[in-house]
């Protein structure tokens, strides 16, 4: 049995676009409504049939469905859900895919029925953006991570997990104050550090000559590719989970001042450790299925 079977996504980028993917790929039989506040993206999305309709107001694109995702920045979360309020069946879950759960979860509750409420961040994505850039098989053996609120139904948490399980996902619950701790250290303190270091890169740049981009290592690279990802949505997540980015931030930059006091004492030992650690944690990823062992991380040499 089909957990939904009339899905409304709200916001057609990246991560809305790979879901209406997956959903006509793993459940033909479901319906799907969508729509984006981009008219530009709207037509793209019609002309691709990326959905069975594209509605021009969030309202419309809810008014008969029973599950409801939301795909849009993690800032906006509750002026969507104001808007949807009155269309909004009452039976329906509304879920999303924000990679902030503690403020998703006050937002989306402060105008919507807690017990409705199920929040969800698939740890997927890529750096590119829009309706024709998703794929169907985006959260395939990725996990999904579900963060209900206490006053969240039972079975709608399960069909929300059944809904992500059928679209290959792994998916694991947690609080959504635990999810926002945990994805501080994996995901966001690591996209401020791209951004960082590459905003460092561009000021050299006029210095060099052009030679800090014509000279890229893969490091800089795979950092440029991180800090490629989407303003808007990254903007809104280090605003909206700043406690436990600033808690990790300040992590950081102790154990960086260690890194700092080793090089200028020349103590070699202090480095050799502390590399021999990370790179036994990299192993353990690929170990995991979270990467591949690819050589030169899967570059291609042709």
């Amino acid at each position: 049995m089909l957990p939904f079977s009339r899905v409304a996504i709200i916001g057609l980028g990246l991560l809305g676009s790979s879901i209406a993917r997956a959903v006509r790929q793993a459940m033909p039989t479901v319906r799907m409504t969508g729509h984006d506040a981009s008219a530009e993206v709207r037509e793209v999305a019609r002309r691709i049939e990326l959905v069975d309709d594209v509605a021009d107001t969030p309202g419309a694109a809810v008014i008969d469905a029973d599950l409801v995702i939301l795909c849009v920045p993690v800032g906006a979360m509750e002026a969507v859900a104001t808007v949807i309020a009155d269309d909004l069946p009452a039976e329906a879950i509304v879920s999303d895919v924000g990679s902030c759960k503690a403020s998703v979860a006050r937002a989306l509750s402060a105008v919507l029925p807690p017990a409705r409420v199920v929040p969800a961040h698939p740890v997927a994505g890529t750096e590119k953006s829009g309706p024709e850039s998703g794929f169907a098989t985006l959260f395939r053996g990725r996990w999904c991570i579900v963060t209900p609120l206490a006053e969240s139904d039972a079975s709608a948490v399960e069909r929300v997990s059944a809904f992500w399980r059928r679209l290959g996902a792994d998916v694991e619950q947690m609080t959504p104050d635990h999810h926002d701790l945990v994805l501080a250290v994996t995901s966001h303190l690591p996209h401020l550090i791209a951004y960082t270091i590459v905003g460092t890169a561009d000021d050299l740049e006029t210095v060099t000559q052009s030679e800090v981009i014509k000279y890229s290592a893969g490091g800089f690279r795979d950092f440029t590719r991180i800090a490629a990802s989407d303003p808007t949505m990254w903007r809104d997540v280090f605003l909206s989970n700043k406690d436990a980015v600033l808690e990790m931030l300040q992590r950081f930059s102790e154990d960086l001042s260690q890194l700092q006091r080793a090089i200028r004492w020349g103590d070699g030992d202090a480095l050799f450790d502390r590399f021999a650690k990370t790179r036994a944690i990299r192993r353990s990823i690929v170990d995991q299925g979270q990467d591949d062992a690819a050589a030169d991380f899967g570059r291609r040499h042709d």
